[in-house]
């Protein structure tokens, strides 16, 4: 987390805090409304400040625990020893009345679907920056919040999927990328052509295509269309770029199951574990570089795209 997103985040949180202890009452000694906007900045302050120590479902876990644990002994034992027509204290009140609002919230985004914004240009030209697209949780089975062990098999991953998961360098990250290579796999990529167990990849051309790079480069790539197991996309390769860059290959777990060479690499994929490229192959941090995604780090599968404020014609498109 950058320093001046954490000053920002404990500037909230200490404008709430001072909110509720310092705003006036209304006539009725009832908490003026100000106390609800500081509760509301403290929260976000709060969760802003843990959110650069643990992961989004983790910090939202915690503090549906917290209101929950406020609004089960309010219901349970607190209000009946309030006098009749009494209000709760403010420090009561709001809690409660966050709490389900922030458990749906926390459900549906722990066994339903997950919203993640598109980074980067490494999975252009199907997805592209700005696009605000919508992860289904339970495709690859249910799974617990936080450990994300699966608790009831569903589906299982398979190649060609847009996946997002959890960056192995920085679990508090989320990446998205397409699998490749299941367990077992052997992934071969030399010369810009896939081969996935000694089968080549389907690559055909599609013509040119350009784009701006963070609104300032204009770059300029060949365009294919590919298929893996009968799902086609179209993949984006720079004739003149390397297949890698080899100071950039880490030395991730599972290194010993990957052959590099000068014309490209080979690689088996591990038990329990995928191999992930980006489609725009020569613009993308992936499994070349920083090894397997183990299956607990697996968030969902990307299927579609919800909103793109920059591109109101994208909002409906499926991901393929």
């Amino acid at each position: 987390m950058g320093t001046n997103l954490v000053w920002v985040w404990v500037v909230l949180a200490v404008v709430g805090l001072l909110l509720i202890l310092f705003s006036a009452k209304n006539e009725d000694g009832s908490p003026s409304s100000s106390v609800e906007w500081g509760y509301l900045a403290l929260l976000g302050g709060t969760f802003g400040l843990l959110s650069g120590y643990m992961s989004f479902g983790t910090v939202m876990l915690i503090i549906v625990l917290i209101t929950g644990v406020i609004w089960a002994a309010d219901k349970w034992l607190l209000a009946k020893k309030r006098a009749e027509g009494e209000r709760a204290p403010h420090y009561i009140d709001f809690p409660r009345g966050f709490f389900p609002i922030i458990a749906v919230v926390f459900l549906l985004r722990s066994f339903v679907a997950e919203p993640f914004q598109i980074p980067s240009s490494s999975m252009r030209p199907g997805l592209v920056v700005g696009d605000f697209i919508l992860v289904n949780k339970f495709n690859y089975g249910l799974r617990l919040p936080v450990t994300n062990q699966v608790m009831l098999p569903i589906g299982q991953v398979a190649r060609g999927d847009v996946v997002v998961f959890n960056y192995p360098e920085d679990e508090k990250i989320n990446f998205i990328k397409r699998v490749i290579g299941t367990p077992g796999d052997v992934v071969d990529y030399r010369n810009k052509q896939l081969t996935i167990n000694g089968k080549p990849v389907a690559h055909v051309s599609a013509g040119e295509l350009e784009y701006l790079e963070k609104g300032l480069m204009l770059v300029r790539t060949q365009q294919f269309n590919e298929t893996i197991d009968g799902k086609s996309f179209h993949t984006l390769v720079m004739p003149e770029a390397p297949v890698y860059i080899p100071n950039g290959v880490r030395q991730f777990a599972g290194r010993e199951n990957c052959e590099y060479r000068d014309d490209g690499f080979t690689c088996k994929v591990p038990q329990g574990q995928y191999f992930m490229m980006g489609d725009n192959r020569d613009n993308s941090e992936d499994s070349r570089y920083w090894g397997f995604v183990e299956d607990r780090l697996l968030v969902g599968k990307a299927f579609l795209i919800w909103m793109n404020f920059g591109d109101f014609s994208r909002i409906g498109t499926r991901i393929h």
